[in-house]
């Protein structure tokens, strides 16, 4: 592997790879991409048009015996991550993988051993954790700016009831929480540092996946609660209510798309402070910061110990429905 760049491949030809992955890859620091592999061979090469000289396979296994590929990309159905990410590591490939990583926390005790023994790079892609906003949040609540963290608030919708779509398959692993309740969770763990101690939630359910789901958890010193739905009308917000003020993110998950990154505080005494974020994207920081863990041993803010504390976090909405 070159000791100044990393030469990626993209394994599948999904949307967010087309619109979102490979244009920040492209114009990350030190990355590039050189391959990328899909069943239907056309897909592929349309994706790769607008990179220059970039190798196309019609096959996943091809990718991974490329010599010249040092990290695979992976965006394809959730419940190919785990099997595809431990065979990239095998490969001796590092590996970054759309979150879900896995549908259960258990299966990413794998991953880590994997990671271990290989030596190599495996994380889950939680872009937000990269996003200037975000460390900003982390940085003014943990520094007590609006007094002690008493509760958190979030919500996060769109609308999608395309039954031909992968989201509302459970064979690939739809459902509104794998697909976006995993955000306002690893934003109010990431933000606080803590874990949930006991959570209470309602779901409802069509075609086998979960559609919407609104949660209730009790973290050490404070509570939360949020909505996810792929049945309501797009929205999305997250609050953080303190003793001495009410923090506020806008567009807390994906900005660019729907609306201007920006955080405000309203205190006790009715001043306010905000800060806007207008030119920042999350996942070309997100490239950045993996390049820079591969290549110079830098601390990656999101691992997969992370990652599955995260994932347990769902398992225990599920069960909390259940209950």
């Amino acid at each position: 592997m070159a000791n100044t760049y990393i030469n990626w491949g993209i394994l599948g030809a999904a949307k967010i790879a087309k619109d979102w992955l490979c244009p920040a890859l492209h114009v990350s620091a030190k990355g590039r991409i050189g391959a990328i592999a899909s069943r239907n061979i056309e897909k592929a090469q349309a994706m790769a048009a607008p990179y220059g000289d970039v190798t196309c396979y019609d096959s996943y296994e091809a990718l991974l015996a490329d010599p010249n590929i040092d990290a695979i990309y992976i965006p394809l159905p959730n419940t190919d991550h785990v099997k595809w990410t431990l065979k990239c590591l095998e490969a001796g490939k590092h590996v970054l993988c759309e979150k879900p990583i896995a549908m259960k926390a258990a299966e990413i005790d794998q991953l880590i051993a994997a990671r271990d023994r290989t030596g190599l790079f495996a994380a889950e892609a939680f872009m937000v954790t990269h996003h200037p906003q975000w460390l900003r949040v982390r940085e003014w609540v943990q520094s007590g700016k609006i007094g002690t963290l008493r509760h958190v608030q979030g919500a996060f919708s769109y609308f999608n009831d395309d039954m031909d779509n992968i989201r509302n398959q459970p064979g690939y692993g739809g459902g509104a929480l794998p697909d976006i309740g995993v955000y306002p969770a690893v934003t109010t763990r990431f933000v606080t540092g803590a874990e949930p101690t006991k959570i209470h939630s309602v779901i409802e359910w069509q075609n086998g996946v979960d559609t919407t789901a609104r949660v209730q958890a009790d973290f050490p010193d404070f509570s939360a609660d949020f909505y996810v739905s792929m049945r309501m009308a797009p929205y999305q917000q997250m609050v953080f209510h303190g003793e001495k003020g009410v923090l506020t993110i806008s567009a807390p998950f994906n900005p660019r798309a729907y609306g201007e990154a920006k955080i405000e505080i309203r205190f006790n005494n009715g001043d306010h402070m905000s800060e806007t974020f207008q030119t920042d994207d999350h996942y070309v920081h997100q490239f950045n910061a993996v390049h820079e863990s591969i290549l110079n041993g830098a601390a990656y803010p999101c691992p997969l110990e992370f990652s599955r504390g995260n994932q347990r976090m769902i398992d225990m909405i599920y069960e909390g429905a259940a209950g």
